[in-house]
């Protein structure tokens, strides 16, 4: 006989953030990421002020404070290492980085998979900036973040390699 599960929103969850950080093989973030040349990963096209790098600094970042403050000790500082490069950096190497946000994006994955059932999406969670909030629109919240950044960095990438068009033009 199978029972109801007490925890298909949380599983609804856990294939949603990761669709976005790497399932999705042409709109995740990794997807994004491994269109980039390595020239790209540090570049700016012309009048932009971040690179491919400095956004991922930003993601990882926040998957890093988010889940610190949703689902541990909000203790973690925002401005001050290891959440920010050291030596005034604006992002690590890119090895580092990755591997960075790797560990940042397996901990909060777990943290979710971590909630007992359904009813504790509802349960208000602290967030960085102060505010407490269901836990489902804390993760829905970084959800739409993998995606709207792997949106960008693909932007990046096509101004630098300058293929910015519709496929069918």
């Amino acid at each position: 006989m199978n029972l109801p599960s007490h925890r298909s929103g949380i599983q609804m969850l856990c294939w949603l953030v990761e669709q976005a950080y790497d399932g999705d093989p042409h709109q995740s973030l990794l997807a994004n990421l491994r269109k980039l040349r390595d020239q790209d990963w540090t570049a700016l096209p012309p009048g932009g002020g971040r690179s491919t790098a400095d956004i991922l600094e930003h993601v990882a970042w926040a998957k890093w404070m988010y889940n610190n403050y949703a689902f541990g000790s909000a203790d973690l500082k925002g401005d001050v290492p290891p959440l920010v490069p050291r030596d005034g950096l604006r992002s690590r190497p890119r090895l580092e980085l990755l591997s960075w946000l790797n560990e940042g994006h397996s901990l909060w994955l777990l943290s979710i998979q971590s909630l007992s059932d359904d009813s504790e999406l509802d349960h208000d969670r602290l967030t960085n900036w102060g505010e407490r909030l269901p836990a489902r629109i804390i993760i829905w919240n970084l959800i739409a973040h993998d995606l709207y950044h792997a949106g960008e960095i693909n932007h990046l990438r096509a101004l630098l390699q300058a293929d910015d068009r519709w496929r069918y033009e």
